[in-house]
């Protein structure tokens, strides 16, 4: 069986934690998430695993060698053989060069890029509708669920509160600094004829079968 590797990009609100289950469920691939990954390597006490754990500590980014190296350790284990999905990484040009090479070592599969693409003002009215619940920590929107802040929790009866990083304006801040970081790595990835983009301003099934019908499923 061919092995078939993914790279997730998307924004914040375009919903890649659901196409990431579901690309996981229909290929049988590993999901590798960067924030996941690191925490792995630091329980396990590799080499890698401790150099990040240094950086964590210290509250400091973990360094692009020793993220590339911790890549290096995941994609080599056992559960990667019938393909991966990275979630959270590459996420500069430097990333994506060692990635590409990386992968071009173990012999993998030259991975597909997906590229969740909604406009602003969407992404906006879908995070900026969010509410949790100071009791128990539940998720609501205000559109689905008909809650808003000062009603209480269905389940547990706590209040429940909309988050300051939930704001349009801080919402805003962190689209413009996602386009920064990742407009370079579009290109990139265009530029090699990995890229499918995809737009996702449907519902989950609807984005879910426009990423089967361009992988060819």
């Amino acid at each position: 069986m061919a092995q078939s590797n993914f790279i997730l990009l998307g924004p914040p609100g375009a919903g890649k934690g659901t196409q990431a289950e579901e690309l996981i469920k229909e290929f049988g691939v590993a999901h590798i998430s960067t924030g996941d990954m690191l925490r792995a390597a630091r329980a396990k006490g590799t080499e890698m695993g401790k150099l990040a754990a240094e950086y964590m500590d210290a509250g400091k980014l973990v360094p692009d060698e020793v993220v590339i190296g911790i890549v290096r350790e995941r994609i080599a284990e056992p559960d990667c053989e019938s393909g991966f999905l990275l979630d959270g990484f590459p996420r500069t040009i430097a990333q994506a060069e060692a990635l590409g090479q990386m992968i071009a070592d173990a012999g993998h599969a030259t991975p597909r890029v997906i590229n969740l693409s909604v406009e602003d003002e969407e992404l906006v009215r879908r995070l900026s509708g969010r509410r949790m619940c100071k009791g128990c920590g539940a998720i609501y929107h205000i559109t689905r669920d008909k809650l808003d802040t000062g009603d209480k929790c269905p389940a547990c009866g706590g209040e429940i509160y909309q988050r300051s990083d939930d704001q349009a304006e801080a919402i805003r801040e962190r689209l413009n600094v996602y386009k920064a970081q990742t407009s370079p790595l579009i290109e990139y990835y265009r530029d090699r004829g990995q890229l499918v983009q995809i737009e996702a301003a449907g519902t989950p099934a609807d984005v879910n079968t426009a990423i089967m019908r361009a992988l060819g499923r």
